[in-house]
């Protein structure tokens, strides 16, 4: 390919791509995997006291979620990867939409989304509701019985971590596939925000992505860490 062939395929890419993942989305996705990396290290390692302050972070964080998927970016709403019956019977006849261009998550990234975000938020709130008798006892644990706190102890440590690590590798081993097998970087476009469709003739409406929403995803992500901290300090 010539220099000059090369640099107008650079610059057709460019006109057509479509902004996909917001700002806030792509700084959610990173902080959450550092969030989620620091919990099995200070876990292993046993520095409980940390461990509780990132599995609040993490609470923050998937607050913050929650509400950003209704009110964020157009790719980063719940009601644009719902995994709802329809979409699963189209998607298992072949009959993907075309609409969707290859952008946003595909019916099994948003299985996978939805099922990552109900662990953590399943692994958080046993983590509160823990209580060893030795080393550890969660904000919540003196409000209920000690044989609740015991199983949830016994979730937070045996399942739910296992779950967990176990979510997050086959997030990892699909990424490394569609990267090795279909040539599709997944990583980048969470990185710069960007993709380029599949099918450019397609509607393609990007994720809103101005100051104005950042303002907005900033004070959101203020309000659910001083909820995080109503709930797990002052409530508790």
């Amino acid at each position: 390919m010539s220099a000059g062939a090369f640099l107008h395929q650079k610059t057709s890419e460019l006109k057509h791509r479509v902004r996909v993942w917001d700002l806030p989305t792509r700084l959610f996705h990173w902080l959450l995997a550092a969030a989620i990396i620091g919990m099995f290290a200070t876990a292993y390692l046993g520095a409980l006291d940390w461990h509780m302050r990132l599995g609040c972070a993490v609470l923050v964080l998937l607050l913050f979620r929650l509400v950003w998927g209704l009110v964020g970016g157009h790719w980063s709403r719940f009601a644009n990867f719902a995994p709802s019956p329809r979409r699963i019977w189209r998607a298992l006849r072949g009959q993907a939409r075309d609409t969707e261009a290859g952008l946003g998550h595909t019916l099994l990234g948003a299985l996978s989304v939805w099922a990552m975000l109900l662990v953590l938020l399943a692994q958080v709130i046993s983590g509160l509701m823990s209580d060893d008798d030795i080393a550890y006892a969660g904000p919540w644990a003196r409000h209920f019985p000690e044989t609740f706190t015991a199983w949830m102890s016994d979730y937070h440590a045996d399942i739910g971590q296992w779950l967990l690590l176990g979510l997050v590798l086959v997030h990892v081993g699909a990424i490394l596939f569609y990267l090795l097998v279909r040539g599709d970087n997944l990583i980048s476009p969470m990185v710069h925000g960007d993709k380029l469709p599949t099918l450019t003739s397609s509607p393609c409406p990007p994720s809103r992505d101005d100051l104005l929403s950042r303002v907005l995803a900033l004070v959101l992500l203020l309000a659910c860490a001083v909820l995080t901290w109503w709930l797990t300090g002052f409530a508790a």
